[in-house]
C-alpha cells in the first residue's frame, strides 16, 4: 500500500494535527497525515448530492472545498491518447507480437512519463476535461478467440500466458514504482469474458464452462490484479450467467473482491448501466432492470464504484427513497478519493516527484526512437520466397502499390494520440533508396471497386494545402474552436472511439472546412460526402448539397461544371448530435478499379510492394461500416478483400518480384498470397514511426524477429460460431486442424539451432519449480534476434488445451555466436482444471515440455517431466 503512515507517539500526532489548521483549509488538504484519515475527514464534509457527483466519471467541481471538477476517462492504450500531442508507438496487437515484456515495460514507462508531464501542464492551464487525468483505462487484456472481433487489435492476442506477461508490464508501466504516489493509474478491462461480437455487445448473455473461465478467461485478471496491483478494474458490457457483468456479484463480489483480495476500484464501461434498464429499438440492450434506479442500486451493491454514464444521477432519488443507504455509497467514495490521494492529486507539486518530469519529455527524440524500435520489433516476416527479402539498396526502381501506403492515420490505428509527423510505408521506403526511383499508385481502395482520381491536392487554405480545420464541442458553432488546424483527408469516424481532433468530442460537436479548390481540368468534379446527423457543402458561398439534421446517408455526390485553372471556395459544414461521427469527402474523377492499367504502370519496376491489407476504419469499437466482409466493426469472413486480390493477381501477373506488406489488426486468411506472392511481411499498425520500420526490414537494416500473438487461419471453416464462447476448437491450444501460420510464427533472415537442452529436475513435487536452459546458436550470417518458447503438454488433463505457452525470452544473438537461455517454470504452468473442485490444480503425472521457435509441432522439440 502507497500511503504516507506517520509514525511514533500519539502526541506526535496531536501535535501535528494542531498544525493542520495552521497551514491547510483542512485536514484533507495535509499530506502528512495518513491517507485514510484524509479520506474520512473529505467525506465528512460532503453532502449526499454531492457523494452522487462524485461516482460518475465527469466529477464536477466541489468550490467550497476548493476542489476542481476531474474526469476519470482517459486513454492510453498505445501512447498517450486523444489530447493532442503524444508519441503514438504500434497498435497492441503489434506489441503483443514483439514478445518482449522488458521492451513494453520501458515503452509504458516512457507513456507514463509523457503522461504526467501532460496532466501536470494541464493543471497549471487550469484544464479539466476529458482525456486530461491520470487515469488510464487500459491494458485490454481480453482474450483474442475469434479473428473476426474488431476490437482484438486492442489486446495481447488469443493467450492467457502472453496476455497476462504484456498486461504486467502495461500496468507496471503505467503506475510506477514511486514508494508515496501512483505516477498514474492502469485498469484492467474488460471483466470478464468479453471478446465480440460487436453488434449485440449491449444485450449478448455469455455461455462459458467453469474450465473456460479459469484456464482462458480470468488468467490475465488475476494476474494484474494479484502481481501488478492494478488499481482499477473495468466491467465489461455483455452478461456473464444472465447478469451484466457490472452488476454481477459472482465476477465482482465472489472472484475479484473476496478470493483475489482486489481492494481497487472497479469501474463500468461506458453506458454499460445504462443497458441495465434502457430501451432502445435500435441498439437492443439487457432490460434486466425497470429503471436507472433499481440498476445503478444493484451496480452499486455488487462494488461497481464509478460510472462511465449518467445513471448514477438516479442514486440521488434511491438515498431520498430510502433505498439505499448513504453508508453504501461511502464504502465506493472510500476506494475513489484514496486513488486520488495517493495519485497526489490533493498535494503539492512539490511532494509528488511525477511532477518534476518535463513536458519536453512528450514526443521527445528518444520516445520516437522507442517507438520505432518497437514498430521494428512488431513486424512479422511470414513468407521469404528465394530470399527475395531483403531487397538490395541498389535497386533501381520499386513500384509502391496500394491503400496503405501512404496512408497515415491507418498507422495509427485507435484508441491514439496524435503524433507531429508519421511516416508511411511510401515515405520510408522512399527514405531509404533516394537514389532509386520508386514509382507510386494507389491501384485500389480497401474494398472499393472503384477509385477516385483524386483532386484534394488542389485544396488549399491559409493553413497549407488541405483544408483549414474548424472543431466547436457543440451543435451549433458556438463560441471559438476547440481545436483548428490543417486537415489534407476528410476521413473521420469515431467508430473505434477515435476522435476527429485533438479535444473533440466523441459526440455532440461541428466542424467547418474552409479551402480554395483550383480546377486542374475542364470538366465534371465530383464532390463525394457521406455523413450523418448533418452536413452541408458550400461552393463560392453557395449551398450545393446538404444532409442536415437527417439520418445517416451512405452517399452523396455534387458534379461542378469546372473551368481549368479557376479557383472555386469550397466550405464543408458537419454536425455529429448522437451515436457515431463519420464523415467522409473526396474530391475528383470516380473511375473503374484498372487492374491491368496498374500493372501496366508498374510492369518495369524491379520489385512491386503491394501495402494493402484492412484499415482501422473497417475493424474496431462498433463501428458504421457498411462493406463487403465487414459488419459493425467486426468481420464476417477473414478473406482478403476482393478488390485486393485481384490487384495482387493482376500485379503478379507481371512477372516481377511481389513483396506484400500486410498492415492489419486481426488474422487474415492469405492463402492465395501465400502460395502465390515472393515475400509477406505482417506490419500491423506500426504507429508513427511504422513507415521506417517496414523500410528497415524490406531493405535489411533490421533483421525481423516478431512472432504472431494469434493464430492466422485458413478460413472462418476453420472456426466455431462467433457467438460460441467455448473454446473447442479455437486458437493454437485447442485447434486440431492446422492453420495458414500458427501461433508464435515468424521467420528471420538468419536461422537458429536449439542445442544442449536441459531442466534443473527430471522429477518435482506438486508445488515445486523447475528451469529449463538451452542454448541458442544463430548458424547464419546475419545477426538477429530469436523468441524462445516453452510449451508444456499435459496429458494428464484431457480436456484441457492440447499445448500451453508457459515461458518465453526473446534474446539477441550474434551471427555465429551461442546465448544460454534460461526460463523458470513455477507451479502455475502446471495447472490443471478439476471438475470435481471447480479448482486449479497441478496433477502428478508425466508431462512434457515442449520448446521452440513456434507453436507448430514441427518447430519444437521435447523434454519429460515427471511431477510427483
Amino acid at each position: 500500500m502507497r500511503m504516507k503512515i506517520i509514525a511514533g507517539a500519539a502526541l506526535f500526532l496531536i501535535a501535528a494535527a494542531s498544525c493542520v489548521s495552521q497551514k491547510y483549509d483542512y485536514p484533507f488538504r495535509n499530506p502528512d497525515l495518513p491517507i485514510d484519515e484524509r479520506v474520512d475527514d473529505l467525506l465528512s464534509r460532503l453532502t449526499p448530492e454531492e457523494k452522487v457527483g462524485q461516482m460518475m466519471n465527469q466529477t464536477p467541481a466541489i468550490e467550497r472545498l476548493g476542489i476542481p471538477p476531474y474526469d476519470w476517462w482517459n486513454e492510453a492504450l498505445h501512447g498517450v491518447a486523444r489530447a493532442g500531442k503524444a508519441t503514438v508507438f504500434p497498435q497492441a496487437i503489434g506489441l503483443a507480437a514483439t514478445f518482449d515484456d522488458e521492451a513494453l515495460l520501458k515503452t509504458f514507462t516512457m507513456v507514463s512519463d509523457e503522461a504526467r508531464a501532460k496532466y501536470h501542464q494541464y493543471q497549471k492551464d487550469k484544464e479539466y476535461d476529458r482525456y486530461k487525468g491520470l487515469t488510464f483505462w487500459t491494458p485490454n487484456i481480453n482474450i483474442f478467440r475469434d479473428p473476426r472481433w474488431g476490437r482484438g487489435m486492442e489486446t495481447y492476442g488469443e493467450d492467457p500466458y502472453l496476455t497476462g506477461r504484456m498486461g504486467l508490464a502495461v500496468v507496471k508501466g503505467l503506475q510506477g514504482n514511486d514508494p508515496d504516489y501512483y505516477k498514474t493509474h492502469a485498469c484492467a478491462k474488460h471483466y470478464a469474458v468479453h471478446s465480440g461480437p460487436e453488434w449485440n455487445r449491449h444485450e449478448f448473455d455469455v455461455e462459458v464452462t467453469p474450465r473456460d473461465l479459469w484456464l482462458t478467461y480470468l488468467p490475465a485478471f488475476e494476474q494484474l490484479v494479484k502481481e501488478g496491483d492494478v488499481q482499477e478494474v473495468m466491467c465489461a458490457y455483455n452478461r456473464y450467467e444472465g447478469k451484466p457483468c457490472c452488476g454481477s456479484d459472482k465476477l465482482l463480489i465472489d472472484i475479484l473482491r473476496n478470493s483475489w483480495g482486489y481492494k481497487g476500484i472497479i469501474l463500468s464501461d461506458c453506458g454499460a448501466i445504462d443497458d441495465f434498464w434502457q430501451k432502445d429499438k435500435n441498439t437492443p440492450r439487457h432490460e434486466t432492470h425497470p429503471d436507472a434506479e433499481s440498476a445503478s442500486i444493484d451496480a452499486v451493491r455488487s462494488g461497481t464504484d464509478l460510472e462511465c454514464g449518467g445513471s448514477y444521477r438516479s442514486l440521488k432519488k434511491a438515498l431520498k427513497d430510502g433505498t439505499l443507504k448513504e453508508s453504501d455509497l461511502d464504502e465506493s467514495l472510500r476506494r475513489l478519493f484514496k486513488a486520488r490521494f495517493e495519485l497526489g492529486m490533493f498535494d503539492p507539486d512539490d511532494k509528488v516527484s511525477y511532477a518534476k518530469i518535463p513536458y519536453n519529455v512528450v514526443e521527445s527524440k528518444q520516445h520516437i526512437q522507442q517507438a520505432l524500435e518497437m514498430a521494428r520489433k512488431s513486424m512479422v516476416l511470414l513468407k521469404n520466397k528465394n530470399n527475395v527479402l531483403p531487397l538490395n539498396k541498389s535497386i533501381k526502381k520499386i513500384a509502391v502499390v496500394g491503400p496503405n501506403a501512404a496512408d497515415s492515420t491507418m498507422l495509427w490505428a485507435n484508441y491514439n494520440g496524435f503524433p507531429t509527423k508519421t511516416v508511411t510505408i511510401l515515405e520510408g521506403i522512399r527514405n531509404k533508396v533516394p537514389g532509386a526511383e520508386v514509382i507510386y499508385q494507389l491501384g485500389c481502395n480497401h474494398t472499393d471497386n472503384f477509385v477516385m482520381q483524386d483532386m484534394g491536392d488542389k485544396i488549399t487554405s491559409n493553413a497549407g494545402t488541405g483544408f483549414l480545420a474548424e472543431y466547436f464541442n457543440n451543435t451549433e458553432f458556438k463560441g471559438e474552436p476547440v481545436f483548428k488546424g490543417l486537415a489534407q483527408s476528410l476521413h473521420y469516424t469515431t467508430g473505434g472511439n477515435t476522435q476527429f481532433a485533438p479535444n473533440v468530442n466523441l459526440s455532440d460537436f461541428t466542424a467547418r472546412f474552409t479551402g480554395v479548390f483550383e480546377a486542374p481540368v475542364t470538366g465534371d468534379i465530383d464532390f463525394e460526402l457521406s455523413g450523418n446527423d448533418g452536413i452541408r457543402l458550400y461552393i463560392d458561398n453557395a449551398v450545393v448539397s446538404e444532409m442536415w439534421e437527417s439520418e445517416y446517408t451512405a452517399f452523396r455526390k455534387y458534379t461542378l461544371k469546372a473551368e481549368k485553372g479557376k479557383k472555386y471556395a469550397v466550405k464543408i459544414e458537419y454536425m455529429q448530435r448522437s451515436g457515431m461521427a463519420d464523415l467522409n469527402f473526396s474530391v475528383g474523377v470516380r473511375k473503374p478499379v484498372d487492374f491491368a492499367g496498374t500493372a501496366a504502370n508498374v510492369k518495369d519496376a524491379d520489385v512491386i510492394v503491394f501495402v494493402g491489407g484492412i484499415s482501422p476504419r473497417l475493424e474496431g469499437e462498433e463501428m458504421p461500416v457498411d462493406a463487403e466482409g465487414f459488419r459493425k466493426g467486426d468481420r464476417t469472413n477473414i478473406e482478403l478483400p476482393k478488390v485486393q486480390q485481384e490487384m495482387v493477381k493482376a500485379l503478379k501477373a507481371t512477372g516481377k518480384p511481389v513483396v506484400y506488406v500486410v498492415c492489419t489488426g486481426s488474422a487474415l486468411a492469405l492463402n492465395w498470397e501465400d502460395a502465390n506472392v515472393d515475400a509477406i511481411l505482417n506490419a500491423w499498425y506500426g504507429g508513427q514511426e511504422g513507415g521506417t520500420a517496414v523500410a528497415d526490414i524490406l531493405f535489411g537494416d533490421y533483421n525481423p524477429a516478431g512472432r504472431l500473438p494469434i493464430t492466422f487461419y485458413k478460413s472462418v471453416d476453420q472456426l466455431p460460431d462467433f457467438e460460441d464462447y467455448s473454446m473447442k476448437g479455437r486458437t493454437y491450444r485447442y485447434m486440431t486442424q492446422v492453420p495458414l501460420y500458427p501461433f508464435g510464427y515468424g521467420l528471420s533472415y538468419t536461422t537458429f539451432a536449439y542445442q544442449n537442452a536441459k531442466l534443473s529436475a527430471s522429477k518435482i513435487g506438486t508445488k515445486d519449480k523447475v528451469t529449463l536452459t538451452v542454448d541458442v546458436k544463430n548458424i547464419g550470417k546475419r545477426d538477429g534476434d530469436e523468441v524462445v518458447q516453452i510449451y508444456i503438454k499435459n496429458p494428464n488433463d484431457p480436456e484441457g488445451p492440447i499445448k500451453a505457452l508457459k515461458g518465453f525470452k526473446r534474446v539477441s544473438v550474434k551471427a555465429g555466436a551461442s546465448e544460454k537461455v534460461s526460463i523458470e517454470l513455477d507451479q502455475k504452468a502446471f495447472y490443471s482444471f478439476s471438475d470435481a473442485t471447480q479448482t486449479l490444480e497441478v496433477k502428478p503425472g508425466s508431462y512434457k515440455i515442449l520448446y521452440g521457435g513456434s507453436s507448430a509441432d514441427s518447430a519444437l522439440q521435447g523434454i519429460d517431466l515427471k511431477i510427483e
